[in-house]
Order: C-alpha cells, then structure tokens, then sequence
C-alpha cells in the first residue's frame, strides 16, 4: 500500500511541533548553562562590559520555575545585588507577542522578590526595587532587526500609556563572547538536527563541532555526557507526551465510535418495536433492559426517534 501523502495543514502543523521542540530545547539549555556562576557572570559582563567589580556572589538566579504547564515562567532571570533584575528570553520565531511575555515575567518576578524579602507594599516605607532590564535573544532569521521593541510603540502605536516595556533585541554577542558562542551553539544544533532528526547523532554531532569551533569548549568537555543526557532526556519526554497525545485520540476515537454504533443500534431497535406494534410504554421498557439504561433516558430515546 501507498502511505496518503500529508496535506499541507498536517505538514504546517508538523513544522510548527519541530520548531517549539526545537525552541524549548535551546532554552532548556539556556537554563541548565547558565545556572552555573561563572557562566551567568560572564552573561552578566556581555552585557554591562563598563561594570569590572560586580563578583559571582553578587548574583542571584531568580528565574520563575515551570511547576504547572500553564503557569508564568521564563527563561533566565537572575538580580545583581540590590541594584538591577535581568530577565533573559531566548526566541527563535520572531513575535511581538515576547513584550507582552516580558511584562507578565517581570510583575511575576517583582512579586517573588518582595515576598522573599517580607517587604510590605501597604506600609508607609518605600521599598527597594532593582532596575528592570528585559533582554531577548534573537537566534531566528530576520532581515530587519531592531535594537529595542517596546510596548507603547508596537500595541499602542507610540501613544503615552500608563505602563511601557522595552526589550533590548540580541541577535549576537561581540568577539567570540558567552552570547555568541550560545547563538553559534543553537545555529550547530539546529544544522545537526536537520540532517540526523532529533537522534543523538544529532546531539553528539553538535557537541563536537561546538568544541573543535571553540564554542561552549570549557562546558561541553567538561560536562558531555550531561549534556547529552539533558537533551536526550528532553527528546524522551516529548516522544512520551506525543505517545500519550495519539493514545488519548485513539481512546477518543473509539469511544465515539462506540456511542455511534450504540445510538444507530437503539434507532433500529425503536423503529423494530414501531413496526410490530408496540406500544411506546413497552418499547421504552426494552429499550431500558436490552441496553442498559435508565427509564428515563430511554424514554428521551424513544421519544426522540419515534416516528
């Protein structure tokens, strides 16, 4: 037999299920990279190269954890002391859309910042609040690639409004630094993944270019075998939820198919009991006992379909 050959809407939506697996791949990375200080420093740096004094020890990951699917959570966040709150996405399909994403990141983010310091926002004391910066790093295709998207001027055409966002676009980093060696990194990736699928050709594949290009070497030699792990564990659960997805259309399927034969069978029933002369009292009655169910759904039934 022939396989049917797939419509063009089965084959956009199987693009866009490799392109979010693709992207929650890249940002789980992000995460799992940059969770370690002397990475998130050299993040910190990238971007405030005039800032030589701030240690390791002055940064603090706060990045909003996904405990629920549909919960707020982001990429990367972390503060620098009491000063300034960074919050890192990276994106590789472009949307305005991130502005939005960013401002419910950031309310969420100040939230847990003050709750973890007990400050009372009905009280009489003014608290401290670190300086937002909002940063997007950009790793998709684009021709125009603007320094700033902001609120007021994408949603609202530049009029004054009472709140306004801006996020600082990142499309790659300077000289061979931690910005562009992750960009370099996800453009191997995706390369790889064309050629071999989401296999661990792909993954090692990747891993050993990255580090014969020095990029990421430190990270990728010394952590490997995590690294793959990490990302083969992320191909599993997305092969377990897709398995658990068609299970449950499957299960959908069948039962519907099921009710279906269920209701064609009662119609004729009906029509049967009609044809010999049967009261309604007494179809109703056998409709109940030979399919199993309550008087009164029966007689919905019969009342239904008696012609």
């Amino acid at each position: 037999m022939f396989s049917r050959c797939k419509s063009g809407e089965e084959r956009k939506k199987e693009w866009k299920k490799q392109r979010l697996q693709n992207i929650q791949l890249k940002t789980a990375f992000l995460r799992i990279y940059f969770r370690i200080k002397k990475y998130l420093i050299q993040l910190y740096r990238a971007l405030h190269p005039e800032d030589t004094e701030t240690t390791e020890d002055e940064l603090k990951d706060i990045t909003i954890k996904n405990i629920l699917v549909d919960s707020c959570y982001n990429d990367l966040g972390f503060t620098v002391g009491d000063k300034i709150m960074i919050l890192t996405e990276a994106q590789t399909t472009w949307t305005m859309n991130i502005i939005i994403r960013a401002l419910m990141y950031l309310v969420q983010s100040y939230h847990e910042y003050f709750e973890h310091r007990n400050d009372n926002l009905y009280g009489s004391k003014k608290v401290k609040l670190p300086k937002p910066e909002l940063y997007v790093i950009f790793t998709g295709k684009r021709i125009s690639k603007p320094e700033y998207i902001s609120l007021s001027e994408e949603f609202f055409s530049g009029e004054e409004c009472a709140i306004d966002v801006k996020v600082k676009m990142i499309y790659d980093g300077k000289d061979n630094d931690i910005i562009s060696q992750y960009v370099a990194f996800t453009k191997v990736y995706d390369e790889q993944v064309k050629l071999y699928g989401r296999t661990r050709k792909a993954v090692t594949n990747t891993i050993n270019i990255c580090k014969n290009r020095d990029v990421l070497k430190e990270y990728l030699s010394s952590r490997e075998q995590e690294v793959v792990d990490m990302m083969m564990t992320l191909f599993d659960e997305e092969q377990v939820m897709r398995a658990y997805v068609e299970s449950e259309k499957k299960e959908a399927a069948e039962k519907a198919a099921a009710e279906a034969a269920k209701k064609a069978a009662v119609i004729s029933a009906i029509e049967m009991c009609q044809e010999i002369g049967l009261p309604v009292s007494e179809t109703i009655k056998k409709i109940a006992g030979k399919y199993k169910l309550e008087e009164n759904d029966a007689e919905a039934w019969v009342q239904k379909y008696w012609k």
